[in-house]
């Protein structure tokens, strides 16, 4: 069986597209590679189809859960067996999925990088026979990268376990500053770099420079009736757009990553179903997002680097047709991205009194490392300290980056609960205090390897049990937190907060002051340039993106505003006004499709037609519902 078998074979397909099959071929040779494709490029086939093809399993390493239970329910569905190792996951199921990995039959691991740190996983990957390490989104690995994830920096240690296996890094955006520091980072043998062209001839990049953005948005969503995403830049907008929205009577929710797992989930199914047709959402609307269908993005406002744009932009049109990527943006929305820049860089000397304020407000010892995450309530120890929640927020992500700490930006952590006592000292008890017997008995049948580790519990479903209700269950085990034989914490909905390293005193603390000016200069430039593409009128927008990734040869798109209004010019007025008066007669008639319209118009050139149809829609003359073309007047 070769790679285009196990593609017909699982997928269908009878050719690969783009270049995936030069990258199968490099990790097939056993090549360290890094791949970039454009986002939609099909980057999971890239390292499924050689795992498949080779004896063992393909460990990949992804930062987002969404993303990799996708993966693992697709590819259950094609009946290959896979795993996914999570953090909602008890110690004994990751323990017995890491067991079928090496005696199971299981072709794929799923891991967070953090996961990857792990002593246990780690022994266990030594174990198996392991054919491929591939890591998704690998610009998250670079801290010059707009995703930089701290825990991606150590995924090389998996190099050391299994030194001889190649790795496959894959990602849809990386400058030239990105590749280097993926493929140093992941240490590759020699560097491998196998890039398809990012270009999107279906997809229409259109810069509105207006201030009543709410308008233009209600003329855009009725122009465009199909599947939206509309990109806001903080969790408050999110909320009043849609709000705003429902009252206009359109299908719509928000998301952000402020919403419990549950209720993003929920979300995103429903969007992707097709049972909302909007989706306002914050940059947590992000990657693993794939669907076909979405034929409009909207920025409401200006995304911080073209990076950032490109991406969330590129998640209209994956299905070949037609899409539109608009950004709303003015000169007060840069003036707005250089405040909150300003804002992402305190001193050092603030970072420092931060870091000990912390250790203060959490009583937390020099030398002490606690073992487990704290709930910390910014807003509270913001107010606490004199300080503003935007500032500490930044602080923290700083000092994550550093290592010192992790903050979770996950909302409801779930309950947890431990054994403080051994088997022995909790069956003394249970004998001498009969009250309780009954319910620890439950709480031993409901969970396992409770004696080693916390393991997640539900109280609505131990209440189940119990035959009680919530409040009893509660209570029954904050008092047997009292009496030292568990340790219980409750849910709450604080972000959590991990210290990766003891405490320190804070004038031990190893910050860079010359490496963080250097950072926000470097930030500063990547503003500048998406500011200068907001701000041009003449060059092809996706000329100006393809650029900025490196592609000084692409040639002009010929659909986005600045070329439209380009080929607008080029058409004699007398000329633009027979065809348009024609297409106005034949759409007030009825709806139809451009190869109708060209069927009508047999004596035009169809690209002329193709430019005075995008100029009537841009200027609300004419609206597009799935293929066919309405007169709106």
């Amino acid at each position: 069986m070769n790679a285009v078998d196990v593609l017909i074979k699982y997928w269908g397909h009878t050719s690969f597209r783009l270049k995936q099959e030069d990258i199968i071929n490099s990790v097939i040779a056993i090549k360290d590679t890094l791949a970039l494709l454009p986002t939609g490029g099909g980057k999971s086939i890239c390292y499924q189809v050689p795992a498949l093809l080779n004896e063992g399993i393909c460990i990949v390493i992804s930062p987002l859960i969404a993303l990799m239970n996708d993966q693992v329910r697709f590819l259950k569905s094609k009946g290959i067996k896979s795993v996914a190792i999570t953090s909602n996951m008890h110690f004994t199921e990751i323990d017995t999925a890491l067991t079928n990995c090496i005696y199971g039959g299981i072709k794929f691991l799923y891991l967070s990088p953090e996961k990857l740190q792990n002593e246990l996983v780690q022994t266990r990957i030594k174990e198996m026979n392991v054919n491929l390490i591939t890591v998704d989104e690998a610009h998250c690995i670079s801290e010059w990268g707009h995703n930089f994830r701290p825990a991606f920096r150590h995924i090389d240690e998996i190099r050391e376990i299994i030194p001889n296996i190649p790795v496959l890094a894959l990602t849809a955006t990386a400058t030239s500053s990105v590749i280097h520091d993926i493929q140093e980072s992941l240490n590759f043998k020699e560097k491998n770099l196998i890039q398809s062209s990012f270009s999107r001839g279906n997809l229409s990049y259109v810069v509105d420079n207006v201030e009543d953005k709410k308008s233009r948005l209600i003329k855009l969503l009725n122009k465009i009736k199909s599947s939206v995403i509309i990109y806001v830049g903080s969790r408050k907008a999110a909320k009043e757009i849609t709000h705003f929205l429902l009252e206009n009577k359109f299908s719509v929710n928000f998301y952000h990553g402020g919403l419990s797992a549950k209720i993003r989930d929920d979300r995103q199914e429903s969007w992707t179903k097709n049972q909302t047709r909007i989706m306002v959402a914050t940059n947590a609307f992000g990657m693993g997002i794939d669907k076909a269908d979405v034929k409009l993005v909207v920025h409401l406002e200006l995304p911080p680097t073209i990076e950032a744009y490109f991406q969330e932009a590129g998640r209209a049109g994956r299905n070949g047709e037609t899409a539109y990527a608009f950004l709303l943006a003015n000169s007060n929305d840069i003036r707005k991205q250089e405040k909150l820049l300003s804002l992402r860089y305190p001193s050092i000397k603030d970072i420092k009194k931060c870091y000990q304020d912390i250790a203060n407000y959490l009583q937390i010892a020099e030398g002490v490392l606690p073992i487990e995450p704290i709930p910390f309530n910014i807003l509270k120890f913001s107010e606490r300290y004199n300080s503003t929640y935007l500032k500490t927020f930044n602080i923290l992500k700083y000092l994550e980056k550093e290592e010192l700490f992790k903050i979770s930006d996950t909302l409801h952590t779930p309950s947890k609960l431990i054994m403080n006592v051994n088997n022995s000292e909790l069956y003394k008890f249970q004998i001498s205090n009969k009250y309780y017997d009954r319910f620890i008995k439950l709480l031993l049948r409901s969970y396992g390897n409770l004696f080693n580790n916390y393991v997640f519990i539900n109280e609505v479903q131990l209440a189940e049990r119990y035959n009680s209700d919530v409040t009893e269950v509660k209570r029954l085990l904050i008092k047997l937190q009292q009496l030292e034989i568990v340790k219980y914490q409750e849910q709450n909905s604080n972000p959590q907060l991990t210290f990766i390293k003891a405490r320190k005193d804070v004038e031990a603390l190893q910050l860079n002051e010359v490496k963080w000016e250097k950072r926000k200069e470097y930030e500063k430039n990547k503003l500048n340039r998406i500011s200068d593409y907001i701000s041009t009128k003449k060059t092809c927008r996706s000329k100006m993106l393809l650029h900025y990734f490196g592609e000084e040869n692409s040639e002009k798109c010929g659909v986005c505003d600045v070329c439209v209004l380009e080929k607008r010019k080029n058409i004699k007025d007398k000329e633009f006004l027979r065809i348009s008066n024609k297409i106005k007669e034949y759409l007030q008639e009825k709806e139809h499709s451009l190869e109708e319209i060209c069927t009508l118009l047999p004596n035009t050139n169809e690209q002329e037609i193709i430019n005075i149809l995008n100029f009537l829609f841009d200027n609300d003359k004419v609206g597009k519902y799935g293929n066919k073309y309405q007169w709106k007047g």
